[in-house]
């Protein structure tokens, strides 16, 4: 693991649309309120941020595996793709850099599908449901795991 107070902050696909994208359910803040959330959070903790947003599910694995040298932990939404990716668990399960899942929504309060998390089972816990709020509380266990 990196020595580094560097936290990376990776989003998956469509959270570039946040604010536009179904606001009854991820609110009308956009990605760059969420960035700056997490900055302001992170400053006061003396932890820089590093955050990032691809619809790339490869752009992401490349992101864990370089987690390993230029950062101390990752809070990572991973949208859609923590139900269906074996590639992200995977490449979480590669690296030694604490991993924090988080979710805007309260992913066990809709459909069905959602209900399961591949990534789960190798991230150090995981935050869901308290819109982007998740992000602070992902980067509060998160800080709070490293110290």
């Amino acid at each position: 693991m990196a020595q580094s107070n560097t936290i990376l902050v990776l989003n998956g696909p469509n959270l570039n649309l946040l604010g536009q994208r179904e606001p009854g359910v991820y609110g009308a803040g956009t990605l760059s309120d969420v960035e700056k959330l997490c900055r302001d959070y992170a400053s006061k903790s003396g932890f820089e941020i590093d955050f990032r947003q691809s619809n790339s599910e490869g752009e992401l694995v490349t992101w864990l595996h370089e987690a390993e040298t230029v950062a101390a932990g990752v809070a990572f939404n991973a949208g859609a793709y923590t139900h269906t990716s074996i590639a992200l668990h995977d490449a979480i399960k590669a690296i030694s850099t604490p991993v924090v899942e988080l979710h805007i929504s309260n992913v066990h309060a809709r459909e069905e599908f959602r209900h399961t998390s591949i990534m789960a089972s190798a991230c150090i816990g995981q935050i869901s449901g308290f819109g982007t709020a998740s992000y602070t509380l992902a980067l509060q266990a998160l800080i709070g795991h490293l110290k």
